[in-house]
């Protein structure tokens, strides 16, 4: 098959530091490379994703910004849809994508929901018409009140990009975003009950975020709360590989943790709360602890320690492969070739509670 990939207009493929969306998407393009099909992308201009790529669509790149507006991603999205007029299938990241595509003679589009059916986006995934809707999780697929969903797609890694760390650092680690949601003033609180070391690794650009930190998280930095600040790559896997567990006491009903499977392929267990995808990501009691409340986190983290770090591992390469998520994303576009009728497929199945 030939697979059109449109990426938001803001962030490059991958991403150089935080960035989901782009991650993910720069493992879907390699993966269906590696599977045989031939992949097309429209993303910002400084992407690095060894694939080709449609020209023109990277203003917001180019202005270094930090954030599409609606006018520059819309411009973004006709140019992209202009060019992969000849491809078998279009999987749109965006959201004006997918309401602007408009041609039912054109190729078949899937579009992947990587943010809550909220107040806010809820409404625009009902009012998408003759597109496939995807959810990254059951959690999520859960509240999408009315949006008719294709299926559930849970997101993947190249784990043998990852390496196993050793986890004897003598610290837990949070990564993330500097934001209520994400809970980075519930992890310092969590481990100064515990009374164990916390190296903080979040992204810190946006003022909402800088204010934040000033009024809620740094006035509990001390030396045994450290925020490290931003990091890519290969510096988050160090971290995170040399704690003994992934703090992770979201404050939200997050659609999917990509930095939950990060932690587990290096071998390190994660603490989390029990909301959103949670507990499709965490075997209780085997790959981490799911608590509510500061003081069951803090008894948690100390005893995620004695977890077995090699069954941490296992389950990633089990269930969070990027080998499985392109294989379940090119059984749907074979469906929708097949059989374009908007309808429910089986793709990524529930989790099996552990035993």
């Amino acid at each position: 098959m030939q697979i059109g990939l449109i990426a938001p207009p803001a962030v490059p493929v991958p991403p150089p530091a935080y960035g989901g969306t782009e991650s993910v998407i720069d493992r879907l393009a390699r993966g269906l490379v590696r599977a045989g099909h031939d992949v097309l992308l429209a993303a910002a201009a400084n992407s690095a994703c060894p694939v080709p790529r449609v020209a023109g669509t990277d203003e917001a790149a180019e202005a270094g910004s930090v954030c599409a507006d609606s006018a520059t991603e819309l411009r973004h999205v006709i140019t992209s849809y202009a060019a992969m007029s000849d491809v078998d299938v279009v999987h749109d990241h965006t959201l004006t994508g997918p309401l602007y595509r408009h041609t039912p003679s054109g190729p078949p589009v899937v579009t992947t929901a990587h943010g809550p059916f909220d107040a806010t986006l809820g409404p625009v995934y009902r009012a998408m018409r003759g597109v496939a809707v995807l959810a990254i999780s059951h959690h999520q697929a859960a509240t999408a009140d009315g949006v008719r969903l294709a299926g559930v797609v849970h997101h993947g890694l190249d784990v043998e990009s990852v390496p196993v760390g050793r986890g004897d650092g003598g610290y837990a680690s949070f990564l993330g975003r500097m934001c209520p949601e994400k809970g980075p003033r519930e992890a310092a609180l969590v481990a100064r009950a515990a009374g164990v070391p916390l190296r903080m690794a979040a992204k810190l650009r946006e003022p909402a975020e800088r204010e934040y930190f000033r009024a809620e998280v740094e006035p509990l930095l001390c030396s045994d709360v450290e925020f490290v600040g931003e990091l890519g790559w290969a510096e988050k896997l160090e971290l995170v590989g040399g704690s003994f567990a992934l703090l992770n006491p979201i404050q939200w009903a997050e659609p999917f943790g990509l930095v939950m499977i990060e932690a587990l392929a290096t071998g390190t267990p994660v603490v989390a709360t029990p909301v959103g995808s949670a507990p499709e990501i965490v075997d209780d009691g085997v790959t981490g602890h799911l608590r509510p409340g500061r003081l069951p986190l803090a008894a948690a983290l100390l005893d995620a320690a004695r977890l077995d770090r090699g069954a941490c591992r296992a389950a990633v390469v089990r269930r969070f492969s990027t080998e499985r998520m392109v294989a379940e994303h090119v059984r749907l576009y074979e469906e929708l070739l097949a059989d374009p009728t908007p309808r429910r497929r089986v793709l990524s199945r529930p989790p099996v509670p552990a035993s």
